[in-house]
């Protein structure tokens, strides 16, 4: 019997430490006890867990100052830890993980800062399952802290937005391509990442399996919820995050790391159907069809504005939401940007702060002072109060284009920028941003190219070719890829008509500094094609990057097609199960028709020869990216393809 004892204790001391080595953390969710009280309050203790078994235990000290939330008011712990507030019938109650200090994760990387309750749960059946009864609130729920993973005043966060996979098989490209380069960079256990929302394309069910892929990373996973998961068979608001509270957890929330206070908002209004319409929100659907509108609501203002009163003036702010307060790409729309964003800018009015969000498929650095047409019109705001950034997008263009190397798709995001992610570096309330290509190394940071009357022809004629065309399969595009004329073999000929030599720098703002070192000894100022004082978006090829386009414009993947092969590998299929081919090559949807981060100069004239250039780009924290094209200048275009003439009469006609 003893034996038998010492047997299993081993085999549980050996359990324990494969879990430490393996990485996996003993970290316990937070500790419920009772049930609510007649007074409607909920009351418990925020304490350092040395033990780190999830429970308040005997000489296990409280955490002053901790501020929790039932999602409308907020309260902070005494001196003791303690802390009690009003029940809400359906509610996040939440803590903000102090700086110093670290919530537990789950073994997601999940972190458990929080407890859902909605008494008599989801109303109605969900498709996704909703929120069962939670029952009675608990009268006890005490939140566990450690010291393990806490951060000081120095770190490194990883902003990463729309992942957006709608099947398994995007998921495995994900897993491949922006997760595969950020497990294979060096963060630390104390680093975070954020994921801006649109986390899965409406299948909520792959959502588990997202959180098994980025728990590997070894970081704990703060999530922002996207038009793309929610529940789109909620009948009101209050219901649309159902599966997703219980599936991840609150839909708003925040938490504070070093000197910076990170706020989560949910800003995805849904259904937005004909009441909103009729209160003049009018990018609302009429009737039946209802449709989601970037807005927060009345209790969400609230639960901020007062945390930002209870947040220290010296700490930055970092405000992170799925859409946009504004965008570049979509200013003239209602519904991609948010209603009302200058309440927000007026609840942060004079404290420092940095704005992310998702949504656009775009990477989108605004400066403080930027302004383009549509703003004021749709979210009532001008001039920016302070930088917003539009992270990119994990998925790229929604896993379009042809494959790379690692077997993922390239899915150049609708500016050209590539699939991949934001590098937050944080010191104090200062930050630096820099935006990393998807395992292409730190290093790169803009495409370079040059746009000639070659290129303008072979766009123009494909683009006016699509407008004609939108889904039409059988139909084969004027040109392919192999039509496209050798943008660097120029001739005297095409620059009488115009070379222009671009640098679409992937993170550019309007502190950017771009330039062109030619071999000749001349240098080039690049001028931004978009100064973003105001002015309307300018759209077509002589506002394209040469580099993206040219991939985007004639994409392989639709001509895929096998014999033996399952029926829905056959072209390739994307977003909610949509068949695109087999066909013959073409254009990609979300062209890179238009830019706020590329920036030009017009080639003088170069003397026949081989020529190099260079361009520099230099970021507002003063890091350079250098790219060098070889460029051929001839007398005239050569033949492209082998001389079949030269050989017609050695050993017969060929």
């Amino acid at each position: 019997m003893k034996s038998s004892f010492n047997f299993c204790f081993l085999i549980l001391i050996i359990s324990f430490l494969s879990l430490e080595l393996s990485g996996q953390q003993w970290f316990a969710s937070p500790e419920i006890k009772g049930k609510v009280g007649e007074d409607g309050k909920i009351s418990g203790t925020v304490f350092f867990d040395s033990n780190k078994n999830g429970k308040l235990d005997v000489g296990e000290k409280g955490i002053k100052d901790v501020l929790i939330s039932n999602g409308k008011d907020w309260v902070r712990t005494d001196d003791n830890g303690f802390y009690q507030i009003s029940v809400r019938p359906d509610m996040n109650l939440t803590i903000v993980q102090p700086s110093g200090w670290r919530v537990p994760s789950d073994a997601r990387m999940v972190p458990q800062f929080f407890y859902i309750h909605k008494s008599g749960g989801t109303p109605y059946e969900m498709r996704f399952g909703g929120l069962p009864d939670t029952g009675p609130a608990p009268a006890v729920v005490n939140f566990p802290l450690i010291r393990e993973g806490a951060v000081g005043e120095k770190f490194s966060c990883i902003i990463l937005a729309d992942p957006q996979a709608y099947s398994n098989e995007q998921l495995n490209w994900l897993r491949d391509g922006v997760f595969a380069d950020i497990l294979n960079s060096d963060y630390a256990q104390g680093d975070c990442m954020i994921q801006l929302g649109d986390i899965v394309g409406d299948d909520l069910g792959l959502l588990e399996r997202h959180l098994e892929l980025g728990s590997v990373i070894g970081l704990p996973q703060w999530l922002v919820i996207g038009n793309h998961d929610i529940d789109f068979d909620a009948q009101t608001n209050d219901d649309k995050a159902d599966s997703w509270r219980r599936i991840y957890g609150p839909n708003y929330y925040a938490f504070e790391m070093g000197n910076v206070l990170f706020v989560a908002l949910d800003n995805i209004y849904y259904p937005c159907g004909s009441v909103d319409y009729s209160m003049g929100v009018t990018n609302c659907a009429e009737g039946n069809n209802p449709t989601y509108n970037g807005r927060l609501t009345e209790i969400q203002f609230q639960w901020l504005k007062t945390l930002i009163e209870k947040t220290d003036e010296d700490k930055l702010i970092v405000v992170n939401a799925h859409i946009p307060m504004v965008s570049f790409v979509d200013g003239t729309s209602a519904q991609h940007q948010t209603n009302d964003a200058y309440r927000i800018y007026e609840l942060l009015e004079g404290r420092e702060a940095v704005f992310f969000a998702g949504h656009t498929h775009t990477t989108e650095n605004h400066s403080p002072g930027q302004f383009f047409k549509g703003w004021e019109e749709n979210t009532g705001s001008g001039p920016l109060p302070f930088r917003h950034i539009i992270a990119g997008a994990a998925s790229g263009a929604w896993f379009q284009g042809d494959f790379n190397v690692y077997g993922v798709p390239m899915a150049l995001q609708r500016l050209g920028a590539p699939m991949g992610y934001f590098h937050m570096d944080f010191e104090g309330a200062d930050y630096r941003e820099k935006y990393v290509a998807a395992l292409m190394g730190r290093d790169r940071g803009q495409w370079i190219g040059l746009n000639t009357p070659g290129f303008r022809k072979w766009y123009n004629e494909i683009m006016n070719w699509a407008i004609d065309n939108p889904f039409e399969l059988e139909a084969v595009p004027p040109y392919s890829i192999n039509d496209l004329t050798d943008t660097r073999l120029l001739t005297p000929a095409d620059f009488k008509e115009g070379v222009w030599v671009t640098a679409n720098v992937w993170a550019g703002s309007a502190e950017t500094y771009v330039r062109a070192v030619l071999s000749t000894g001349h240098e080039l100022s690049l001028e931004r094609t978009q100064n973003g004082k105001g002015e309307q978006v300018k759209i077509g090829v002589e506002w394209a990057d040469p580099f993206a386009t040219s991939k985007q414009l004639s994409v392989t993947r639709y001509a895929y097609q096998s014999q033996l092969g399952h029926e829905r590998a056959q072209g390739h299929e994307l977003f909610t199960g949509r068949t695109l081919g087999p066909s013959s090559p073409r254009p990609q949807r979300s062209i890179a028709d238009r830019n706020m981060h590329l920036w030009r100069a017009q080639l003088p004239e170069l003397p026949l020869g081989v020529h190099t250039i260079m361009v520099i780009s230099t970021d507002r924290h003063g890091f350079e990216y250098r790219d060098k094209m070889t460029v051929e200048v001839r007398d005239e275009h050569p033949p492209l393809y082998w001389r079949n003439e030269l050989w017609e009469n050695r050993f017969g006609t060929r």
